[in-house]
């Protein structure tokens, strides 16, 4: 079976046509300024630690900074746009500051948080709600003209987990992101604006999940890369009884599994783990061209 591979590189993610540079497999590394992540639990919870943070994840391998000032994690409470701004727009104008070219995204459902983000300088809006939540993102989106993440999920976050159901979940994924598409198409985002995320772990049991993993092809299929978080997900718990603090090598090995198959883009909390991995997955593929050895 050929591979049907859309690069990071051909994902537009700002004015002027910038893209993730020149790379093939591209590492975004998580900064959650919220105090209920689930992984790291806010360690990052005030604008000046988390704006190092930031830095220490691009020295460490990020691509690009994907900044969340409210948690989307399944039985998530859901915060006011006021209280998401304040966590996030001092760390995105810090990030911004401290390395003008770094491409940065936040991570919100939300048209007014979206908005005072972009216009101090974020180039992606990461949305887990497919613009289904607050419909004015849309404008927002059409306005600023950013890289977009369109996601998957069921329901919301609060409920999302409570008996989420499938006829086909890759045939109903893949309709969904078809329907999506052509409706921000429609609106005025162009087409080479959008990723794909499938959203695991977003409304859907392991075997959900897995199905999805499994059968990722289907969804490169769309000609959009794909951009997917696996990263220390309850679902590596689920399946191999692994605990928060021991899912990174199996985080890694899906990354390299993942990236050898057609995922462009890999939201990480470890980014030199995910830049090492995919190292060896585009060096191992016939598809994709051997990476350069940094000097």
């Amino acid at each position: 079976m050929s591979l049907q591979f859309v690069p990071a590189e051909a994902w537009r993610i700002g004015g002027g046509g910038k893209s993730l540079g020149r790379a093939v497999l591209a590492v975004v590394g998580i900064l959650n300024i919220t105090p209920d992540s689930f992984y790291d639990g806010g360690r990052d919870a005030t604008a000046e630690a988390a704006v190092v943070r930031g830095m220490e994840l691009v020295l460490k391998g990020a691509d690009m900074v994907d900044v969340g000032g409210e948690s989307t994690r399944p039985g998530a409470e859901s915060v006011g746009p006021q209280e998401e701004l304040a966590r996030v727009l001092p760390v995105i104008t810090g990030l911004r500051a401290a390395d003008p070219d770094l491409p940065v995204s936040v991570d919100t459902t939300k048209a007014e948080v979206a908005k005072a983000c972009l216009e101090a300088g974020a180039n992606v809006v990461n949305d887990v709600s497919a613009c289904r939540f607050d419909p004015v993102l849309v404008d927002v989106l059409v306005q600023f003209q950013p890289g977009y993440v369109l996601m998957h999920s069921l329901g919301r976050p609060k409920t999302m987990q409570v008996d989420p159901r499938y006829g086909d979940v890759v045939d109903e994924v893949r309709s969904f992101f078809e329907e999506r598409m052509a409706f921000l198409v429609r609106a005025g985002l162009p087409e080479d604006r959008i990723a794909l995320d499938p959203g695991i772990g977003f409304g859907k049991r392991l075997e959900h999940n897995l199905s999805l993993l499994r059968s990722i092809e289907r969804l490169a299929e769309l000609g959009r890369p794909l951009y997917v978080g696996v990263s220390n997900k309850s679902l590596w718990g689920d399946l191999l009884g692994l605990g928060i603090n021991d899912r990174e090598r199996v985080t890694e090995v899906a990354t390299a599994l993942l990236g050898a198959r057609g995922v462009a883009v890999h939201r990480v909390h470890d980014p030199a783990g995910a830049r090492t991995a995919l190292a060896m997955a585009q060096a191992l593929s016939p598809s994709m061209p051997v990476p350069v050895r940094p000097q």
